[in-house]
């Protein structure tokens, strides 16, 4: 079939999603035919939107009732589907399968609607889809049945006489049923009994009509089908058999053709295919579709199941045995045809001529398989499995096609039907096909939640398979043991970790373990590379981790002091451990010093991808699904020796007492002096006190960072930051090096692996490297002191860390320990130290600024130009080193963390010392010219669309007003405050156009998730605020804010300080998705860049923000070079302009200031009054008792409990929930047998959606 213009003045709507959706826009592309996809909310960034002609969301053009519906009824609204084909003046519906493509009703609509249904006749699909009607036009046409009822049986007592009379086994089916669902098998009069009014229940609830119908259940069957097509005239056509016995749930998983049963019994093939195609031609069927057969596996007696009024699923296989055919195609040209004077296809028309198929039916040496890849757990009964999928790829073969709609970073919701793709391989055997779907299998990237990946590999694998002897039940006791594990308990926080994290800077965090001195002996002991990544476990008394194995593993655990079980018994933690298939491993918390656990398994975690470099879990990236293990998480490790579980026992190895290290209460622990513990800074007596002061580890602290209190104040050398903030810990923004003591306000935090690498607080000190692992066991209550020492003597922490390391990997290997665990003074200790390496003092009559060079850590140098201010001189001279230094290619520096005035220079110690850091930088400075004005940068000049004073930061402020503050300067509009703070008469409208008139240049990009810091260009639109105090908890991505003269445009969702001014699109994209990004890239900007900011409507944004989303969206971006002698004469010729704006922002920031400290005064007393003491309560008022709640996103579509009902057993249903077309039980478990239940959660009702951890029952 050739393009021509009967297709190309088309328009195809598709009323479907997923891969089924992608496939037909597909063919409809390669005809040229215009296509209109439709979609939902969830499906708004799917590859069927994206790469359709057009697009429409169901929710517009629903009625106000149809908004309120799930996202799957949207698709099954026939009105609305309709009403979106008018508006976009559709010619042709392909329905795909599923959803409305077997409904007589709306193709009815769409012939009514004057276009094309790309179907059968309304009333075949009518007629075919009520199973017993199918039964008996399949008997008129003389195809045997599958002993059963004659019609549908409407009461108990038929059903018991037929299904008496036919014998049982006996299978209940809902006549309007499909895809596997409303079959219920019954062995006995007992079971029917049990069954047969819910069955009509379920029937009705699914498929709005309750007729059921009994047929006999064959136990060892094989499925198999035909596939034809008509020309609606009483041609038709067949294209030989597939064989679908492998099911499970009576769902299809693993299909092929030709059928090794077929094959193997003479003329089998020619009876059914020629009883396909006579019901087909008595019912002059028009289109693509399937006869369905039962047949015997004994016998090969076949027995007429049901017609598929559609396409199928696993048609592609079909296609591939023959070379050039396209179903879909067919199903246009037949539409097409339909419409013309010919009625439907010519019989003497290639596509309808039996010859060909038959040739290559019994020519063709071609074997295909298909397996569908859920995204569904097979160790949990098939439990939908929702989530992201963190990396997709699929091999590419000639011999293998893949039908998708996903990609990384796709979200699998819980709304569809979990398919994700389907595999389809060819071979010249079938020997060569299933070797080669074993192969795709292993090789096929598809992570995130658990799939059916490797099911499938294991259900091809086998013998019984491969023999090609499945029958319909061979999934029903088929064993299947992942190598994995799922969680039941997951202490306070549980995330998977690797060494060395990831080293990019720009505000990514490293990760990685809090101790990686623990983490790295756990995978010694297990067998692994100290690197290879393992979990990190905080567990506290009543929160411990318990986690049940689904097949044999070798682990290990450190770390915190606690109590071990396996099965229940008692072993110990700094040891090799066995833990047999089905066992339960339990981590319980011990008294005591310490915090974190070590939990490393042998193979580390092969289906959890890397990102940026690391499998490290980080603020939403990386890890499992980019956040820490939930219960009923299921997380696959590595394969493990079967000779060591047969050879083994529990405890296969116990480190030595002397090398296993104890926690103190009272820690010390070493640090470097520096950037910022200088008389500039701190009092020489604050600094001696800073140093003697026992610090209190705060119940705050996190992965971010450590919250350090004391009764003693910090003692200031200054009043003020300048420049950087009121506050003497206050500067403006600069880099920071990993383990830093950071100071906000006057509370010291140290600054730990998820924590930024930039921003606007000062740095006293950096812990060493080779001390960094305490950070990891200091707990809320116990103390630190810090101890300065010198660059050399961090090497030997590093040294000592690194030969104890060394020592576990000697002993584990058959060595006797040479030495304990070493933590121990050092030389340098006690002398006086400083954290300034080197100063340049500025000179009056040199046009050169004053540099200083400053200690951070053992790892990295802070070079610092000029006064505290901003002044673009200044960054220009950062740039001009940085650069140069990049030219020299210098083994060992690996980063800059350019800001307002300074770079951090990040260096790896290894490989180049500190005084050859410094000299290569001081060295580089000394080459660079005397003046900047001669100076010019390449950058680009891109365009950012915003909004102005949009909804979703007044949204944020609404939301801080509520929860965190109410009254302060800069409520309730951040806006209103900037024009009062910069002495803008003309008010927000003033405001904003300042903030709309220059060009911004980015000074830098860090802090977290690449976040650009920007600056106008123009110094009259440098408009200046103070931050939130305290921050917001909550800021859109996207969100342009202010504070001090920077702006920031926030990368994700996240708290913040700035004050806002409008919404743009995030210069960050987490999968590295659209033309401007890349997934090793996910950030798009860099220093001396020039955003231009162009103002749109909420409406427009909003379109762009979901092409961004998807990865469609192309910014503007045009080359620009940044030129100092520009921009110095630019300056000159409105200074009188500047000094004006100056003096007014100056009056303007001295008003507020003051009426700020008023307000601020006002709300700490507010604060500062003791509330009453409270009984915990829930949202609806009631005192919390125990409770049961959701672990999987979902609808809820039964609830079996009610207040007052006593729980009787831990099996009792409390509800039924609905994922995925799947019905998951939530139980009243062990724990609540005999309690009573309270009430239901809040909003808990049927047909209500849940989240993970939603409670759905109280109990008391």
């Amino acid at each position: 079939m050739s393009l021509n213009s009967e297709y190309t003045s088309h328009k195809l709507l598709v009323a479907n999603r997923g891969e089924i959706a992608v496939r037909i826009i597909r063919t409809a592309q390669r005809l040229g035919i215009a296509t209109v996809a439709i979609y939902t909310s969830s499906d708004a960034l799917s590859p069927h939107v994206a790469i359709a002609d057009e697009a429409a969301h169901l929710q517009n053009y629903a009625g106000d009732q149809q908004q309120l519906a799930s996202e799957s009824k949207l698709y099954l609204s026939s009105a609305t589907i309709i009403s979106i084909c008018k508006q976009y003046r559709v010619t042709m519906v392909h329905p795909g399968y599923g959803f409305l493509s077997e409904n007589e009703e709306f193709a009815l609509s769409v012939e009514a609607a004057q276009m094309i249904w790309l179907g059968p006749q309304p009333d075949v699909i009518r007629i075919m889809g009520l199973k017993h009607e199918a039964r008996r036009l399949a008997a008129n046409a003389g195809l045997q049945l599958v002993p059963g009822s004659q019609g549908l049986v409407n009461t108990l007592d038929e059903a018991l006489n037929i299904a008496n009379t036919i014998g049982f086994p006996v299978i209940l089916k809902a006549t309007a049923g499909g895809g596997g669902m409303g079959l219920i098998v019954c062995q006995n009069g007992s079971d029917l009994s049990k069954c047969f009014i819910s069955a009509q229940e379920r029937a009705t609830s699914m498929f709005r009509n309750g007729g059921v119908f009994i047929e006999r259940y064959y136990p060892a069957a094989r499925h198999i089908e035909i596939q034809v097509f008509g020309n609606g005239l009483g041609d038709v056509v067949h294209m030989g058999e597939r064989e679908c016995s492998v099911q499970r749930r009576h769902q299809k998983v693993v299909e092929e053709t030709p059928s090794p049963f077929v094959t193997g019994h003479s003329g089998l093939r020619e009876d059914m295919c020629n009883a396909a195609v006579k019901l087909c031609r008595a019912i002059k069927y028009a289109s693509a579709g399937t006869v369905e057969f039962l047949v015997d596996d004994e016998s090969g007696e076949f027995f007429f199941l049901e017609m598929n009024t559609r396409i199928q699923v696993e048609h592609a296989i079909t296609e591939a045995i023959h070379p050039g055919l396209d179903l879909i195609e067919m199903m246009v040209a037949q539409g097409i045809a339909q419409q013309s004077g010919a009625r439907g296809l010519d019989h003497a028309n290639q596509s309808m001529m039996q010859a060909i198929y038959d040739k290559n039916l019994t020519e063709s040496r071609i074997h295909a398989i298909e397996a569908r890849v859920y995204c569904e757990n097979p160790s949990e009964g098939f439990k939908p499995s929702p989530g992201i999928l963190q990396l997709v790829e699929f091999p590419k073969e000639n011999w293998l096609r893949v039908d998708s709609w996903v990609s990384t970073g796709t979200e699998v919701t819980q709304f569809f039907d979990p398919l994700l793709c389907k595999l389809i391989v060819t071979g010249s055997t079938r020997e060569q096909a299933v070797s080669r779907m074993v192969q795709v299998l292993k090789a096929c990237k598809v992570f995130g939640p658990p799939n059916n990946q490797a099911y499938l590999a294991s259900i091809c694998n086998s013998a019984i398979f491969k023999e090609g002897k499945a029958t319909t039940r061979f999934l029903d006791n088929f064993d299947f043991s992942p190598s994995a594990f799922t969680v039941l308990s997951a202490g306070i926080e549980m995330t998977i970790q690797d060494l060395p994290g990831r080293r990019i800077g720009l505000g990514i965090p490293r990760s990685g373990p809090m101790d990686s001195q623990a983490f790295s002996a756990a995978n010694i002991l297990a067998g692994n590379t100290p690197e290879t990544e393992a979990l990190e476990i905080v567990v506290l008394p009543g929160a411990g981790c318990k986690l049940k194995f689904h097949s044999f593993a070798l682990v290990a655990i450190t770390g915190k002091s606690a109590t071990v079980k396996i099965n229940g018994k008692q072993v110990p933690m700094w040891a090799r451990l066995a833990v047999s298939e089905n066992a339960i491993l339990d981590i319980a918390v011990l008294p005591g010093p310490g915090f974190r656990i070590y939990l490393a398994i042998r193979g580390g975690f092969p289906e959890v991808p890397q990102y940026l470099g690391s499998k490290s879990t980080s603020m939403g990236l990386g890890g499992y699904q980019g956040r820490s293990l939930r219960v009923g998480d299921q997380l696959s490790f590595g394969s493990q020796s079967s000779s060591e579980q047969d050879e083994i026992g529990p405890i296969a190895f116990l480190l030595p007492k002397s090398l296993i290290p104890v926690y103190p209460q009272d820690w010390v622990i070493k640090v470097l002096a520096g950037p910022y513990d200088d008389a500039l800074i701190l009092t020489p007596e604050g600094n001696a006190k800073f140093y003697s002061t026992k610090w209190s580890i705060s119940s705050s602290s996190n992965r971010m960072g450590i919250r350090l209190e004391s009764d003693q104040s910090i003692d200031w050398a200054r009043n003020t930051g300048g420049e950087g903030g009121s506050h003497p810990s206050n500067i403006l923004d600069n880099g920071y090096a990993l383990g830093t003591v950071n100071v906000n306000g006057d509370t010291p935090v140290i600054l730990t692996n998820e924590g930024p690498d930039m921003g606007g607080y000062v740095c006293l000190c950096t812990v060493a490297t080779g001390e960094r692992w305490k950070l990891g066991q200091l707990s809320p209550g116990s103390t630190v002191t810090f101890r300065k020492i010198s660059w050399q003597d961090a090497q030997a922490c590093m040294k000592a860390s690194l030969r104890w390391i060394e020592t576990v990997q000697a002993v584990i290997a058959g060595s006797q320990p040479h030495a304990g665990f070493i933590d121990g003074a050092l030389e340098g200790e006690g002398r006086e130290l400083s954290g300034i390496l080197y100063r340049n003092e500025w000179l009056p009559e040199s046009p050169r600024p004053a540099v200083t060079f400053r200690q951070a850590g053992d790892s990295a140098i802070l070079v610092e130009y000029g006064e505290m201010r901003l002044d673009f001189v200044l960054r220009v001279r950062v740039h001009a080193l940085e650069s140069e230094v990049r030219k020299r290619n210098i083994k060992g520096i690996w980063s800059f963390a350019p800001c307002i005035r300074s770079t951090l220079c990040h260096y790896d110690p290894s490989v180049i010392s500190q005084a050859d850091v410094l000299a290569v930088l001081l060295n580089t400075e000394r080459s660079l010219p005397d003046s900047a004005l001669d100076l010019q940068f390449s950058g680009r000049k891109i365009t950012f669309p915003i909004v102005l004073d949009d909804q979703w930061c007044h949204d944020a402020l609404q939301r801080y007003m509520r929860t965190t503050r109410n009254s302060a300067v800069y409520l309730p509009s951040n806006i209103d405050y900037l024009a009062r703070n910069n002495g803008l008469e003309g008010g927000v409208d003033e405001a904003l156009q300042k903030l709309m008139d220059s060009a911004w240049l980015v000074f830098g990009v860090g802090f977290y998730l690449a976040c650009p810091f920007l600056v106008p260009i123009d110094p009259r639109c440098r408009l200046v605020g103070q931050k939130m105090n305290p921050s917001r908890t909550y800021t859109p991505s996207g969100a342009v804010g202010i504070a001090g003269p920077v702006a920031a445009i926030y990368p994700v969702i996240s708290p913040g300080g700035y004050q806002l001014f409008g919404r743009t699109l995030p210069a960050w994209q987490t999968w590295g998705k659209g033309p401007d990004f890349a997934s090793d890239r996910p950030w798009l900007l860099q220093p001396f860049d020039q955003v231009f900011f162009e103002p749109v409507s909420e409406e427009r944004y909003l379109e762009i923000e979901q092409e961004f989303n998807a990865g469609q969206y192309k910014f503007k971006i045009e080359p620009a070079v940044f030129s100092m002698a520009a921009y110095i004469t630019f300056t000159d010729s409105i200074q009188q302009e500047i000094a004006e704006f100056k003096r007014k922002q100056a009056e303007g920031t001295a008003r507020e200031e003051a009426r700020e400290t008023e307000l601020l005064r006002e709300w700490q007393a507010q604060k500062a009054v003791k509330a009453p003491p409270t009984v915990l309560v829930d949202d609806t008022g009631m005192v919390v008792g125990t409770s049961v709640t959701s672990s999987i996103s979902a609808s809820i579509w039964k609830i079996k409990c009610q207040p007052e009902d006593v729980i009787q057993s831990a099996d009792d249903i409390l509800v039924i929930l609905e994922a995925m077309k799947t019905e998951i039980n939530v139980l009243a478990g062990e724990e609540n047998v005999g309690k009573v239940v309270k009430s239901l959660g809040k909003g808990i009702r049927e047909g209500a959606s849940v989240q993970v951890g939603d409670i759905l029952a109280w109990f008391e």
